[in-house]
């Protein structure tokens, strides 16, 4: 075998059902970025690649065989019974063997089969999983958590230089995959909030440290890891081939599962698993770093499946849905850094042609979230196209009172429906009166609602108003004419608490306003009113 192909003979060799000593019918094959797993019930071989990826060195066959027994000894912690041990592939003279006489050619995990309908991922989908499941979850890895001692060559991988060698190693290692799974804006945003929160959570994260909260975990905590049964309950598959990345904070290690659980669409069940292991750990603070480390997490996630979807024994098919799920973790990734952990609504207000509709779109866009637009909604209800501007009675009528409170009444119901179904969303409105906005906290709370109020310079406006009279695609029917009106109208939100508000100039091109908003948001959503300019 060579340092960068497994060889074709032996590729052949694990594929042939008729290798196997248990003579299985037929044989599965799973690709990961550093194994290929053959499954062949009852049992399991997974077989490690011949690769150097920096954090991960399996490149000699000396390195294979010790990280293979790693493997077991580690994962019998947490999966008792699943791993049986290291099986030998030997050259022989009519080709490879399991064990006997000959040259060894390579080194197989192998493991008891587990049936796919149970591991935790399988069941969520099919609703055959939810509260008492992940309380059962947590409360084995509190058991496991509280049995890890913290001395301090573990406990120092908690400290930010420690914590530094992993981040800084992500974003040097993603730079390849910039403008391919991973937008700039997102790379830039992330990276930003990242650096914003060593500075945020330093004397937390020393505390933690100091405290004994850094122990030697699992370090890959997804669902598809998890395999649970009504009497049977495993975690498989820890990290073995780097111990920086199990020696963990427990936060960041359940923050793992936390972030996977979101990735499927189920926040609900991810604050109740963080919520559960946290009381039953007696760790008051865990909650405070979620978003720190499940911005981190996704990350992670998102560098490895770019990592399978370049892998060259990798199929066309296997590719792209290795780069469909990359773009998704990075874009979760983004999702924590501006809007946290828990969905919530994003709203652009401001006053006409202040850009805020363009910005909106870009960053909906951005996050995989739907933006609702008052200026659709009103036409909407009103049975108008979307396009269309009728004369000034038309318009007298569109933006009568009543119409724009049933626009606003309409809007904020979108709005609640959809957080109740924990789905994020970006709303497009002026939002020009108080009492429009304290509507809207009222019926979704100031937890839910990030606000940025965008503006422009007078030239600035005045030319995009001037540019909408020879445009047949611009809903706002707002011209010229109304722009000292509907600025006197608009009434500045003061009465929005602090840290709530975010002003931006959306002066630049949208691409370089959207790069500048998302890198904005990421390290000041949490701060008193701030302003950022592009």
């Amino acid at each position: 075998m060579t340092d960068n192909h497994m060889e074709p003979a032996l590729l052949a060799f694990l594929r042939d059902p008729a290798s196997y000593p248990h003579r299985p019918r037929e044989v599965a094959e799973v690709h990961t970025h550093a194994s290929l797993v053959f499954v062949v019930p009852p049992f399991v071989y997974k077989i490690k690649k011949p690769v150097d990826f920096g954090f991960l060195d399996f490149s000699t066959l000396g390195k294979r065989r010790h990280f293979c027994q790693r493997e077991v000894d580690l994962n019998r912690r947490l999966a008792p019974g699943v791993y049986l041990g290291v099986e030998t592939i030997r050259r022989t003279a009519s080709g490879y063997g399991f064990g006997g006489g000959g040259p060894v050619a390579e080194y197989a995990v192998k493991m008891r089969w587990l049936d796919p309908r149970d591991f935790l991922d399988a069941r969520l989908k099919r609703g055959d999983a939810g509260k008492p499941e992940l309380a059962r979850v947590a409360r084995t890895l509190a058991a496991f958590y509280q049995k890890q001692p913290s001395p301090p060559e573990i406990a120092e991988w908690g400290t930010i230089a420690k914590l530094r060698l992993s981040t800084d190693e992500n974003f040097r290692q993603t730079r390849g995959f910039v403008g391919q799974t991973l937008p700039q804006a997102a790379f830039d945003a992330i990276r930003a909030f990242t650096e914003n929160r060593y500075q945020r959570l330093a004397d937390l994260l020393e505390q933690r440290a100091a405290g004994g909260w850094i122990r030697d975990c699992h370090g890959d905590l997804h669902l598809d890891h998890i395999h649970i049964t009504g009497d049977s309950l495993h975690i498989y598959d820890c990290i073995e081939f780097n111990d920086r990345f199990r020696h963990l904070d427990v936060a960041s290690d359940a923050a793992f599962l936390a972030m996977d659980l979101d990735y499927h669409d189920r926040p609900d069940l991810a604050g109740f698993f963080i919520h559960t292991l946290a009381e039953l750990m007696g760790d008051a603070r865990m909650e405070e770093l979620m978003d720190f480390y499940k911005c981190y997490r996704a990350y992670v996630r998102g560098k490895v499946e770019s990592l399978r979807g370049i892998a060259e024994i990798a199929s066309e098919g296997e590719r792209a849905t290795a780069e469909a799920a990359a773009k998704r973790y990075f874009q979760l990734a983004l999702r924590y850094a501006v809007a946290g952990s828990s969905p919530k609504a994003v709203v652009f207000m401001g006053r006409v042609a202040s850009g805020k509709s363009t910005l909106a779109t870009a960053l909906a866009r951005e996050l995989g979230w739907p933006v609702v637009s008052s200026d659709i909604l009103r036409k909407s209800l009103a049975g108008v196209p979307p396009h269309a501007r009728g004369d000034a009675a038309d318009r007298a009528k569109l933006y009568a009172p009543e119409m724009t409170k049933r626009t606003y009444q309409a809007l904020i119901q979108t709005a609640a429906r959809s957080l109740r179904q924990s789905r994020g969303l970006v709303l497009d409105a002026t939002f020009s009166k108080r009492g429009a906005r304290d509507k809207l906290r009222a019926a979704l709370g100031d937890d839910r609602l990030a606000w940025i109020l965008v503006h422009a310079d007078k030239a600035t406006t005045r030319d995009r108003l001037r540019a909408r009279e020879s445009r047949h695609d611009v809903v706002s029917d707002a011209r010229p004419a109304d722009q000292a009106m509907l600025d006197a109208a608009f009434e500045s939100p003061d009465e929005l608490p602090p840290g709530a508000l975010l002003g931006f100039s959306s002066g630049s091109s949208p691409t370089r306003s959207l790069h500048n908003l998302v890198t904005a948001l990421a390290t000041h959503r949490d701060s008193a009113i701030a302003g950022a300019s592009s």
